[in-house]
């Protein structure tokens, strides 16, 4: 009986925890489909690289159209405010205008030092890393990124190093380099990224399911080289989307120089847009197959109502248009159009937005997403007011309330004009940190802080006795290498402070002064060249290089001066120190490692001299008696400080003798009659010469300055010719194609060729504006150069017509467009709408083309445009500067 009651008793506490258990993973198995209102949501931002809108590459990317447009919303008017790559990343990263970030090129300061100190620590991952988000990066990050640091807010990190690439190139995997070769599909880069991110997404929601994931996954398509996979190489035979009426309109006498520059495309060019277009295309559609195995992982994951997915690009592209073979940077609609797709939580499925968005606006919009208010700083606005997420049911309501929204904005390319340049001294202050802070954040890096003994290595960071960081540079001798700390390297002064030795003494005497005659010294064949090509000896720069066993802490950057005639080459060791200054001991001695002093050594000191190869060498007493070290420091310390006095009032000397110089003796009273008849008769044919001539004759070096610009560009040239290089044009970016060009199908056939598309210097500042009563596009070029476009009449901006404005309507432009290249923060560069008409006069509005009550309506076609003759443009107003 025992044993029955025993065995119900365990039988039923056996049933009992295993209804517990039951009941415990009936509650864990939907927890991640349970309610999410206090879940903040996942965040994945799609990218891709030259993507244009206004040539048709939306039209073959069926998947994303449904994902994105069917499943979320569009914005019809999205922008960029740079056509460039990196400055346009950029303000994506940082949601600033050009001017504020300062990366105006592709090249300086695209992730440039001056970047990842100054903006890198304020873009919208770092926000989202530091309230809790799991961030994570794949693909192209900026052009000149180059893999020796991974940037800050980023959790989890696969940047592409350099520019866009399909195959061959290198990743930095959370701080490793790993390369990719050309097989398919294990190297091929959108699938790459694509899978690394799904592992990234479903690793995270295992291990932190409550923890919201921010993804960047930055495509290199449709970038070149155009390398598509192998499935989609036969697609899209005919692709015919690019031939837009601007295709080959050409020449355009009426545009920029670039355009005047630049003809009409020849027949191989434009097969190759025919080609170029059709590898486009096939590089999207890798993309296309991204963002629907996505979407599945997000349907398979239960996160998909709750994640915001956003995909847009870098800037548009031209291929053909105004008869530019290829490229971008250009401040026309195909260059700064590019598509815009909003899904997530509370958006519209269907919706089009018609107000302006722009690249500026996304780092605003992120951080609005993840419930945390964008900074001051930023120059773009969050999306997020135009869609009502907050209430969903208001946007059926019929007297809903119109948001307030921009209707202007700056296109911007290139850096300011010098004589416009502002607020330099904040400029200084911002771009430059103490050289410790500098220091530190240099050491951080986990390759300066390996052996110099490691293979390759060229720089160490090592902290001296003080607790300051140093960097010394890895050198060899005899192919073997030498480590910072051998016994022959001597350690730098600062450190000896901290290292006494038993035998240190310190001279407590009086400070004394060394006075030494100054007399100048040339060296002949050394001062010659300059004189004949400077004005005078106080222009002379010397140069010199710090010796390798002086230690590069500051101390030693003395100013040099030549001292003393006769102390080159025939003076003895001994006395070049001076009298007394050393024993014989001291003179048989190394001088600071450097061995035996030779005898064409320059005396700047007593103790101190310039030797035959730029180096300078001392007393060896000075690096061991700190006393000693000091009195002399003090000594050229106060000889510098007394030559810069005398300089200066030598300057005052000679201001003063330019503004005294003695008229010139008239020299007519002593000429006779026929010589004065002659005078009068050659200034009477001066004053007949072109007022442009007149003005070069006046002008002193007018004639040499001319003559360097004809004696640089022939050196050009020259070098052109020496380097076989026959695709390059005086100021413009050209580019050369032939059959290797390719190394995926469709191949090229048709042979080399060559085409300039664009120039370093095209610099400009638009005003692109949209709104009931206009649609135009006004520029301003650095050359001083005006172009104007009514995208009413003229959508494809065939003509310029900013002759036809008024010259007040052009002021009114102006000075709108000069507020937007000043604007700093969201306020002052997203002027709102119905505070401008209001400062307007309305005696000055009958002066735009459109009036308001003009009716919203555009008309769908667009009526022909004649093709103006060519006139040269008259002056728009008086003291343009441009």
């Amino acid at each position: 009986m025992a044993r029955l009651l025993l065995f119900l008793s365990v039988s039923a506490a056996t049933l009992l925890h295993f209804l517990l258990l039951v009941s415990m993973t009936a509650g864990l198995k939907p927890r991640l489909h349970r309610d999410r209102r206090n879940i903040r949501p996942n965040i994945i931002l799609v990218l891709t690289d030259d993507q244009d809108l206004e040539l048709g590459s939306m039209q073959v990317m069926n998947k994303t159209r449904r994902i994105m447009e069917e499943g979320g919303t569009s914005f019809t008017n999205a922008f960029v405010t740079t056509p460039m790559c990196c400055p346009s990343r950029s303000s994506m990263l940082t949601g600033k205008y050009v001017h504020n970030h300062n990366t105006y090129t592709n090249n300086e300061n695209c992730s440039s030092p001056s970047w990842q100190r100054q903006h890198e620590p304020k873009t919208f991952a770092v926000h989202l890393n530091n309230t809790g988000y799991r961030t994570a990066y794949f693909g192209k990050y900026l052009n000149e990124y180059n893999g020796s640091y991974i940037p800050r807010g980023w959790r989890h990190w696969v940047g592409l190093i350099k520019n866009s690439r399909f195959y061959n190139y290198t990743l930095n995997v959370n701080g490793a380099r790993r390369e990719h070769r050309d097989r398919y599909p294990q190297d091929y880069l959108t699938d790459v990224i694509t899978l690394e991110a799904q592992r990234f997404f479903r690793a995270s929601k295992r291990s932190y399911p409550h923890r919201p994931v921010l993804m960047v996954l930055s495509h290199a398509a449709p970038h070149g080289p155009e390398d598509s996979a192998p499935q989609f190489s036969s697609l899209f035979p005919n692709a015919s989307h690019h031939i837009t009426p601007s295709y080959n309109f050409a020449p355009n006498p009426d545009k920029h120089w670039i355009m005047r520059y630049t003809g009409a495309m020849k027949p191989i060019h434009m097969e190759f847009t025919n080609v170029l277009q059709r590898k486009r295309l096939q590089t999207l559609q890798s993309v296309d197959y991204s963002m629907e195995q996505l979407y599945e992982m997000l349907v398979d994951t239960g996160e998909l109502d709750n994640t915001y997915i956003i995909y847009t690009s870098d800037h548009g592209y031209h291929i053909g248009q105004f008869g530019l073979v290829k490229g971008k940077s250009m401040p026309y609609e195909f260059d700064i159009r590019v598509p815009f797709f909003i899904r997530g939580p509370n958006i519209q499925q269907g919706h089009s937005v018609p107000e302006i968005v722009l690249n500026i606006d996304l780092a605003p919009t992120i951080l609005d997403i993840a419930g945390i208010d964008p900074p001051s700083d930023m120059d773009g606005k969050s999306v997020l007011g135009l869609l009502d997420v907050g209430s969903p049911g208001n946007r059926f309501q019929l007297n809903k309330k119109s948001v307030n929204w921009r209707d202007s904005f700056l296109v911007e390319r290139g850096k300011l004009l010098p004589g416009l340049l502002s607020d330099k001294q904040e400029k200084s202050e911002e771009n430059s940190l103490p050289k410790q802070q500098r220091m530190r954040e240099l050491c951080d890096r986990q390759e300066l802080h390996l052996p110099c003994s490691t293979s390759g290595q060229k720089w160490q960071c090592v902290e001296d006795p003080s607790g300051k960081l140093r960097l010394f540079k890895c050198k060899t001798e005899g192919g073997g290498t030498k480590d910072i700390f051998l016994k022959n390297r001597p350690i730098s002064i600062k450190t000896q402070r901290y290292n006494h030795d038993e035998d240190c003494s310190c001279d407590l005497r009086p400070l004394s002064f060394a006075k030494s005659k100054m007399k100048k010294s040339f060296n002949k064949p050394f001062f010659k060249k300059k004189l004949k090509s400077l004005k005078s000896f106080s222009r002379i720069r010397f140069s010199r290089a710090i010796s390798n066993s002086l230690p590069d802490d500051g101390i030693h950057s003395e100013h040099i001066f030549p001292l003393g005639d006769g102390l080159r080459g025939n003076n003895s060791w001994g006395a070049l120190m001076g009298e007394g200054a050393w024993t014989k001991s001291d003179r048989e001695e190394e001088i600071s490692g450097s061995g035996p002093a030779p005898e064409d050594a320059v005396k700047v000191t007593q103790r101190c001299v310039i030797l035959s190869n730029s180096s300078v060498s001392c007393d060896s007493r000075l690096y061991r008696n700190l006393q000693e070290w000091k009195d002399h420091k003090l000594t050229v310390d106060h000889q510098i400080e007394t030559l810069q006095t005398k300089i200066k009032n030598l300057r005052e000397v000679r201001g003063h003798l330019k503004k005294a110089r003695p008229l010139k003796c008239d020299c007519k009273r002593h000429l006779s009659i026929k010589q004065l008849s002659k005078l009068k008769l050659k200034k009477k044919l001066k004053n007949k010469l072109h007022p442009f001539r007149r003005g070069v004759s006046k002008g002193k070096w007018a004639w040499l300055e001319k003559e360097q610009r004809r004696r640089k560009k022939m050196r050009k040239m020259i070098k052109r010719i020496k380097n076989n290089d026959t695709c390059s044009m005086p100021g413009l970016t050209c580019f050369t194609h032939d059959n290797e060009h390719w190394a995926t199908p469709p191949s090229w056939t048709l042979g080399p060729f060559c085409a300039c598309t664009s120039a370093n210097n095209n610099t400009y500042w638009c005003l692109r504006t949209i709104n009931q009563t206009h649609n135009f596009l006004f520029c301003e070029f650095s050359t001083g150069f005006l172009e104007y476009f009514d995208l009413t009449t003229d959508p494809y901006q065939l003509i310029n017509s900013v002759s036809s404005l008024d010259r007040s309507v052009l002021n009114q432009l102006h000075v709108h467009l000069m507020e937007l290249r000043a604007c700093k923060g969201h306020k002052q560069c997203n002027p709102k709408v119905d505070k401008q008409v209001e400062r307007r006069d309305k005696s000055d509005l009958h002066l735009y083309r459109y009036s308001i009550d003009r009716s919203v309506e555009r008309p769908k076609k667009w009526s022909k445009v004649r093709r103006p003759s060519y006139k040269p443009l008259n002056p728009i107003w008086d003291g343009w500067k441009g």
